[in-house]
């Protein structure tokens, strides 16, 4: 089957596809033999750069910087194509997503930071429905997402739904919604003794000096504000990261998406932002979806020893390896 040359062709009929797991590039050690599940590789002067599962090289004892999602575009494309790595490279840098591009015989590959992943995907599908409408947008396409919100962040999926900056006006709402989600306590899945110490919590972080405005964030419907999520300053050593939390929906509206609008918000802006990382303590099953991943596997370890891989981390486009140390939240998390 003869590849696709055509530009036009190949933005129209791409389908991005993720692949399930999270991908590393590692430099492999010189003269150990090949493991089975390196799925790409690239012989350099300097060694022989391997692409696996983060898995596989957990397995190995290999170490790795960068945490990559697996995004295939479904198109035949011909080696010899013209312009797709440069017209999706350009539509992805207007989203301040980078990637790593990988060509494969009958298919081009991408690697982008697991926490854009959604994104990612959602820009690329655009690119490709705006191919289909207009012949001569993929050369030129105008503002990628012009809808006056933050740069960097990104659409909710429930209709009707607005994320923006969280006001002094906003907290009063914030707090009773707060005590509201966690009436039962996430810990101990019993009904909290008196108002939740998440309440409290947060009326000492909107005062903070760790306070950051603009990844304090409401979801609003209807007028009403149904959920909030904040990130505030926190470190390792002295390297400056964020702390995520705590995040609250309205109970009559949850599993109904807000949450990971919130969740998906929350990473975008701290990308736009130029943050390195998220860590949070959470659910081990819930907060994975979004590219956390145990904080200590990267060298975060916990404020407490007991939290273990429920103390999450989130590495995002500037991480830059190397980090090690203990989490340190904003001061007013020390007092709960």
């Amino acid at each position: 089957m003869t590849g696709e040359k055509n530009l036009q062709a190949l933005l129209a009929g791409m389908r991005p596809v993720q692949r399930t797991g999270d991908y590393v590039y590692v430099l492999w050690p010189y003269g150990r033999p090949l493991a089975p599940g390196i799925e790409a590789a690239v012989r350099e002067a300097e060694g022989l750069t391997v692409v696996l599962s983060r898995e596989e090289a957990d397995r190995e004892g290999l170490s790795y910087d960068f945490v990559g999602a697996w995004i295939t575009l479904e198109i035949h494309s011909a080696l010899e194509a013209v312009g797709l790595t440069a017209a999706v490279s350009r539509a992805l840098t207007e989203a301040r997503i980078s990637c790593n591009v990988l060509a494969g015989f009958h298919h081009d590959h991408l690697l982008v930071p697991v926490a854009d992943a959604p994104r990612a995907l959602e820009v690329l599908t655009e690119l490709s429905a705006h191919s289909r409408q207009e012949p001569g947008g993929p050369q030129e396409p105008g503002p990628a997402h012009g809808t006056g919100q933050l740069q960097g962040s990104v659409r909710p999926s429930v209709p009707g739904l607005e994320l923006r900056d969280e006001t002094p006006a906003d907290r009063d709402a914030i707090l009773a919604l707060t005590a509201e989600a966690f009436a039962i306590s996430p810990a101990t899945g019993l009904p909290a003794d008196g108002e939740p110490v998440e309440v409290n919590l947060l009326r000492e972080l909107f005062e903070a000096k760790e306070y950051l405005p603009g990844l304090s964030v409401v979801a609003v419907l209807d007028g009403e504000v149904v959920g909030h999520v904040i990130s505030t300053r926190g470190w390792v050593g002295g390297h400056d990261l964020l702390g995520l939390g705590p995040i609250g929906v309205a109970p009559r509206l949850q599993r109904r998406g807000i949450g990971s609008a919130l969740m998906n918000e929350s990473i975008a802006r701290a990308n736009a932002a130029g943050e390195s990382g998220i860590a949070l303590l959470g659910s081990t099953e819930y907060y994975p979806r979004f590219g956390f991943v145990p904080a200590a596997t990267l060298g975060v370890l916990p404020p407490e020893d007991v939290w273990g891989d429920h103390f999450q981390l989130l590495p995002l486009a500037l991480w830059p390896g190397g980090i090690h140390g203990v989490f340190r939240y904003a001061e007013p998390f020390t007092r709960l």
